[in-house]
């Protein structure tokens, strides 16, 4: 299955409510003022946000598009080129590339979200690149979370840093990435507990981890990965401002994009914050997580290629 089937299939439900609440607007041959404010409402209400929605809608309003053509059709295009001119400045695959050197990266995100999970197609898929990958479990509240990303780690065969139940999480880290530097390492993996945002004892907690890390490597953590859930909708934009307050986020990955009507979340957090996209998580399976490609996101939202 090509990357583009998998992002078509994985966006089924975000492209099927668009295109259908699209069709149901036009139903004349004109695109007028009402409609107009029609079409940007129904942005809106699709996550798309009110900036990006206002921009489709001055685009629209502006655009000739001749009457003999489907209208709605051509609006999808007016999206999919939108789409492709807002997100391919977000791209950002070298994430996944070999590196001469160590890169560490700090995994984070509210409870929920998916993090071991995608932890582990992360390593998948640098291991496949030629990477040598270590885990470091620093979610060490709870005893099923240092479980689970050892089982990744056999399951990809890579190698894990961890420590018993209760731990701090920062010794771990440090651990890790000294370990990582010793033995020739070039990519870590540092797992962190799931915590709300809104919890400044635990976003303390997170702080220390990347502050431990620097005291091997001042560069550390070179990588700053926020993960977020397509289907908590709006408040994303939140999470990631609230993360971002304590340790600058240097990219996100989106996760259950395949479980919303509502995929528009991410043109608005594109919009908003201009964060690099690194991956989207496209279903359950060991290679659902796809690099992201604008042009192909673009497509399979619209489900015009």
């Amino acid at each position: 299955m090509g990357i583009f089937d998998k992002f078509k299939i994985g966006f089924k439900k975000s492209a099927s409510a668009l295109t259908s609440g699209i069709k149901e607007i036009i139903i004349k041959k004109e695109i007028d003022d009402e409609n107009l404010n029609k079409i940007e409402e129904f942005l809106i209400q699709s996550d798309v946000g009110v900036e990006a929605a206002s921009e489709i809608k001055e685009i629209i309003s502006t655009k000739k598009i001749d009457p003999k053509k489907d209208l709605s059709n051509e609006i999808n295009l007016i999206l999919k080129e939108y789409i492709i001119s807002l997100m391919k400045p977000l791209e950002n695959n070298s994430f996944f590339e070999k590196k001469d050197k160590l890169n560490a990266t700090l995994i984070s995100g509210v409870n929920g979200v998916g993090k071991t999970t995608t932890i582990g197609k992360i390593g998948k898929i640098l291991k496949t690149n030629g990477n040598k990958v270590m885990f470091a479990a620093s979610d060490t509240f709870r005893a099923a979370a240092i479980e689970q990303l050892e089982d990744w780690a056999n399951k990809i065969g890579v190698q894990i840093t961890k420590s018993s139940q209760g731990s701090d999480p920062a010794s771990v880290a440090y651990k890790a990435v000294d370990e990582a530097i010793k033995n020739n390492f070039n990519q870590v993996l540092i797992d962190t507990a799931g915590r709300l945002q809104n919890k400044k004892n635990l976003m303390e907690e997170y702080k220390k981890i990347a502050n431990v890390t620097k005291k091997i490597d001042p560069d550390a953590p070179h990588n700053v990965i926020l993960v977020l859930d397509a289907t908590s909708g709006q408040n994303v934009i939140n999470q990631v401002e609230e993360f971002n307050k304590i340790i600058p986020i240097t990219g996100i990955i989106m996760t259950k994009l395949d479980g919303t009507a509502k995929g528009g979340i991410l043109l608005a957090l594109a919009k908003k914050h201009k964060l690099p996209i690194i991956a989207l998580g496209l279903g359950e399976k060991e290679d659902d997580l796809q690099l992201f490609d604008a042009k192909k996101f673009a497509e399979a939202f619209t489900q015009i290629n």
